[in-house]
């Protein structure tokens, strides 16, 4: 089937069997290969990306549902030269390890700060009538989805936290 994705910016025109995940679409297809296969069944979030704005599980979604959304993966963030600022915190803190999850980690952690400036409650926000903040807890819970095998979560949450501005 013919499939249109806009990806990073660009738009792309692809044959695709109906059954190919969008995380084959990226990496097979258009050899976007810093989104990971982990699982391969939505548990770690090393496939993580950002789709209209939200983040999403790349395996267990098929890229013909996403014909005309901006889909933004971590090469879409930013560049070596030009380093999305949570990319350059995850440098800054090494937040990273053996690297693997670190393109799902960065792509979930901008949308965590996007969802807490939106306003956008989690399981542990304590007050629904006020904004919630870019607390340890909030963060490490909106962040629950994504595992990182060699444990950098403190670093991460380091990083994630020098972005939202607050002290660490």
């Amino acid at each position: 089937m013919p499939v249109s994705l806009r990806v990073n910016g660009q738009t792309t025109m692809l044959q695709l069997d109906t059954r190919t995940t969008l995380l084959d679409a990226l990496r097979e297809h258009l050899r976007l290969t810093g989104t990971k296969k982990g699982c391969d069944h939505g548990q770690c979030g090393a496939c993580t990306v950002i789709v209209g704005g939200r983040r999403i599980n790349s395996c267990l979604t098929l890229a013909v549902m996403h014909q005309g959304e901006e889909i933004t993966t971590v090469e879409g963030l930013g560049t070596p030269d030009d380093l999305h600022p949570m990319q350059a915190a995850f440098i800054k803190h090494d937040g990273y390890q053996c690297g693997y999850c670190t393109p799902g980690q960065i792509c979930s952690a901008v949308s965590v700060l996007a969802e807490i400036k939106a306003g956008i409650p989690s399981h542990v926000t304590a007050d629904l009538t006020t904004a919630p903040r870019p607390t340890n807890e909030e963060m490490r819970e909106r962040m629950s989805g994504n595992i990182c095998r060699c444990g950098a979560y403190s670093n991460i949450l380091e990083a994630m936290t020098e972005v939202a501005g607050e002290a660490a």
